[in-house]
């Protein structure tokens, strides 16, 4: 057995997926210490106009956007989940998969949805004034949603549910006899839940929060639809508009900075979160309402999910629904974009599923000795770009793929863009911006595969690439169905690194989008904003059948 384990151990130093794994690393980590050397190495001057300039509205929107969706989303995500977790209705069982919903709506799409229906002229405002007996926008019309407050709202209702899916989970498990213990100790349920269930919860809190803080920094058509400057936005502006890389960088430090606070946050909540869950009791049981109470409770769950989901995806329904009616369909532009989506998604799903599993099975090998805490150390390295903004991650890429284009040109002569001019870049931000989901995914499937069936292929003499094929990858079949999936989906969502990178006249659905609502025309965007609301249903879906299957477990 000692001679097939020195076999198997040095077949797996030779292996091709501990190398293939380091430098997939590399290439994760290449793009942020070129942003912080290029940003870094730019003069003072650089510095000083923007602290003069850009930087001191771009922080401060930053900070209240950031301040005002953290209040929102966790309002509506903890009180809905305490209200599907702690009560019994008439209605619960669907609110709690349905309050997922707006995750398959995309920011910017709210945003866009939201601008025509609260438009002066639009149906809200149209109905509004026809009911009371206003003929015209300039005798009644609601508040302009163009500002600060209204972007709070639509990421506030669109990101809640990353809030919603971790505190349901803490709710579900928190112990029953903890709470009887504080009532029969006199305490009323308001200070039950502010005093025992809310500190108990508070890791998984902070979790879902730093979630939904990060895709509201990488924001940028829903803050540019509404008028508000964030720093992504400058960064998008500072490139595309005036071309200086070098300014571009330093914003995009700045926010790298802050996206290092939420991971820190983040990991501090999950630490907390383990030490919480340490003892697991009876978990408690729902107080069931009838009535009033039932109906108030149910009309509260609603809310947020048709905010959030039903009411801009019935307005997108309709318009498409119109325009076909109307005899438009569907123009030669957009169903190039809608290929051109379909073709960049597909391939960026293959070679990222691709390197999530070389960076999960190294991992997986080099688990024992003293290579097991530099494999773990490699796979959070390969896992850092899904906390990276989109605009950070494109930012960072210009730099090292510039001067890899000026080395090859030096090589074989001429000038021409090898990578800037083609999808080629985008595929590889996506694998770098997307490849955590492969990654967590493989390596949480490879943990239930038992080790001895490798044991067995190792006294068999099988290498680590056969027992991958012949053992391990049939028994991962469901998880990279499921991260392929994600993968595709996400890709089809990304608008920042896309408007970035994206090659002369080429478009994707959701630049499309983007394009058609910076032109202020809503018509055929629906139809790009529709496929892209109904391809993200697809992970929503599963991840809510998953939700709602560990309720039941636990309840």
């Amino acid at each position: 057995m000692k001679i097939h384990n020195l076999r198997y151990s040095r077949a797996v130093r030779g292996s091709w997926a501990p190398s293939g794994a380091i430098l997939i690393s590399l290439a994760v980590i290449t793009p942020i210490l070129a942003l912080a050397w290029h940003a870094l190495g730019s003069d003072l001057d650089h510095w000083q106009h923007l602290a003069g300039t850009v930087m001191p509205a771009a922080l401060r929107d930053t900070v209240i956007l950031l301040a005002g969706v953290g209040l929102v989303v966790s309002l509506l995500g903890v009180g809905s989940a305490w209200l599907v977790t702690a009560y019994d209705f008439p209605g619960r069982s669907i609110l709690a998969w349905a309050l997922l919903l707006p995750l398959a709506v995309p920011t910017y799409i709210m945003a866009y949805a939201y601008l025509d229906l609260l438009h002066p002229i639009g149906p809200v405002q149209s109905m509004l004034r026809a009911w009371l007996g206003y003929a015209s926008p300039r005798e009644f019309r609601l508040p302009d949603i163009r500002n600060m407050i209204g972007a709070i709202l639509v990421l506030g209702f669109v990101l809640y549910p990353y809030v919603y899916l971790t505190m349901r989970s803490m709710f579900l498990t928190q112990a029953s006899n903890l709470l009887e213990a504080a009532r029969t100790l006199g305490a009323h349920k308001a200070e039950v839940f502010r005093r025992v269930v809310l500190p108990l919860a508070r890791p998984a809190w902070a979790i879902g929060l730093s979630l939904a803080l990060l895709e509201t920094l990488n924001d940028i058509g829903a803050s540019e639809f509404l008028g508000v400057q964030t720093l992504t936005v400058s960064v998008y502006t500072s490139w595309t508009t005036r071309s200086d890389l070098a300014a571009a960088a330093q914003i995009a430090l700045t926010m790298l900075v802050i996206v290092v606070g939420l991971i820190l946050m983040e990991r501090k909540g999950r630490a907390r979160q383990r030490f919480a869950n340490a003892q697991r009791m009876q978990p408690m049981r729902a107080r069931v309402l009838r009535g009033t109470p039932a109906t108030i409770a149910l009309l509260l769950g609603l809310l947020p999910i048709f905010v959030g989901f039903v009411f801009p995806a019935a307005y997108l329904v309709a318009e498409v629904v119109q325009r076909f009616h109307e005899g438009h369909g569907i123009s030669d532009a957009l169903s190039r974009s809608l290929s051109s989506t379909v073709m960049l998604a597909a391939l960026a799903m293959v070679v990222t599923v691709a390197a999530g599993l070389m960076v999960a099975w190294a991992s997986r090998m080099l688990r024992e000795g003293a290579w097991r805490q530099p494999a773990r150390s490699m796979a959070r390295v390969a896992s850092l770009g899904y906390a990276v903004p989109g605009t950070v991650l494109a930012i960072g890429l210009l730099t090292p793929v510039m001067m890899i284009e000026q080395t090859l040109g030096e090589l074989i002569g001429g000038q021409g863009l090898f990578l800037m001019g083609s999808a080629g870049l985008l595929v590889i931000a996506y694998t770098i911006r997307f490849l955590a989901i492969p990654v967590g995914a493989i390596e949480a499937g490879l943990t239930r595969v038992p080790v001895s069936l490798e044991h067995a292929a190792r006294t068999l003499g099988a290498s680590p690439a056969k027992a991958l094929w012949r053992i391990h990858l049939p028994l991962l079949r469901p998880v990279l169905a499921a991260s392929a999936l994600l993968v595709f989906v996400e890709v089809m969502k990304e608008l920042p690194a896309t408007l970035l990178l994206r090659p002369f006249d080429f478009d994707t659905l959701a630049t499309w989008l983007y394009a058609e609502a910076s032109r202020g025309s809503y018509e055929e965007g629906a139809v790009a904003a529709l496929a892209i609301v109904l391809a993200g249903l697809l992970p929503v879906i599963l991840l809510a059948r998953t939700n709602l299957s560990y309720g039941h477990q636990k309840q």
